[in-house]
């Protein structure tokens, strides 16, 4: 009996324990994941409206491979269902890992503005592409953006001080925008 008593009735505790904490957690992701997904989607079409400012609608995502990746992307519309440019997200690696980059397109082929969504970089160093005056330096560039340590030119952005790896990363992520922007504009591989 003392030997029950020992090993049996706290196993068992421990095992009725386990099972209710289980079934409170799987109720509590069932009420909480939905809610989790909505904002998520609703920050999503607000970083959408923060990069393609002219735009006062999306529609559904569209999917388009570029060198074998394949990217999912929205048109933004004015008030009149006219085009007035698209919305892409595409993933770098900088120094931390991957980052995951929201660049807004012009129907001219511009970028109109740059955010980044998911960032793990060094803070006070990478951390600071998340500014908006590193950000900033995106507007209106098009085609192939380079990195400058001086003086940026018509053509190129001013490297983060300490954070040369994660203003490349940033850049390239906004370079492949730009590339899918003339995928989608010549119509290959859009879907």
């Amino acid at each position: 009996m003392n030997f029950f008593k020992t090993f049996f009735v706290p196993a068992f505790v421990l095992f009725s324990i386990c099972v209710v904490a289980t079934l409170l957690l799987a109720l509590t992701n069932n009420v909480t994941a939905p809610k989790i997904a909505l904002l998520a989607e609703k920050s999503e079409v607000e970083s959408r409206m923060l990069v393609l400012s002219s735009a006062k609608g999306f529609s559904q995502g569209k999917d388009i491979t570029l060198e074998g990746t394949q990217y999912t992307y929205y048109e933004g519309v004015d008030e009149n269902d006219n085009t007035v440019g698209f919305v892409f997200t595409t993933v770098e690696n900088g120094y931390g890992g991957e980052m995951k980059v929201m660049t807004g397109v012009k129907s001219d082929g511009t970028v109109d503005a740059v955010k980044i969504l998911e960032i793990n970089e060094t803070a006070g160093l990478g951390m600071n592409a998340k500014n908006e005056s590193f950000l900033d330096q995106y507007h209106n560039k098009s085609e192939e953006i380079f990195i400058s340590k001086d003086k940026p030119g018509d053509n190129s952005i001013d490297a983060l001080t300490g954070a040369t790896v994660t203003s490349k990363a940033v850049t390239q992520a906004v370079n492949t925008a730009l590339n899918l922007y003339d995928e989608v504009k010549g119509g290959a591989n859009n879907g």
